[in-house]
């Protein structure tokens, strides 16, 4: 479907994925120590997280504040976040090393990539992949 120039300004800008917290300095902590995501904005209700190139970006909200939408306040399921790596067995000792609740060690998955499953403080579940060389 092409887009025509009446619809170029509906285009998509950028994307930011913001998940809801109850603790946002634990949840903070734990993709700032994994990830390397850097601080771009910090507020007492909202922390605006990006990567270093800023390819990437990650809202942390807190779930009882008046902006979030009140059908995102309760717990959601049936989404998580995957996070492509060079190497998921380092990043593994790395975790082990941190306080992480680590939900599966890496392994094989069918599709020629290592996984690993942590779950991040507000819950959300983070897949950690690396491509392997076959």
């Amino acid at each position: 479907m092409a887009i025509s120039e009446s619809e170029d300004d509906m285009k998509i800008k950028r994307l930011l994925t913001n998940i809801c917290s109850q603790d946002l300095a634990q949840s903070k902590a734990f993709y700032i120590s994994l990830f390397a995501f850097k601080v771009d904005f910090d507020s007492d209700w909202f922390v605006h997280l990006v990567s270093e190139g800023r390819e990437l970006e990650l809202g942390l909200i807190l779930q009882s504040h008046e902006v979030v939408p009140e059908q995102a306040k309760a717990s959601i399921t049936g989404a998580y976040l995957t996070f492509v790596i060079d190497d998921v067995d380092r990043f593994y000792k790395k975790a082990q090393g941190l306080d992480v609740n680590i939900l599966q060690a890496p392994e094989m998955t069918p599709y020629g990539q290592k996984r690993m499953l942590l779950q991040a403080p507000e819950g959300t579940v983070c897949d950690v992949s690396s491509p392997v060389n076959v």
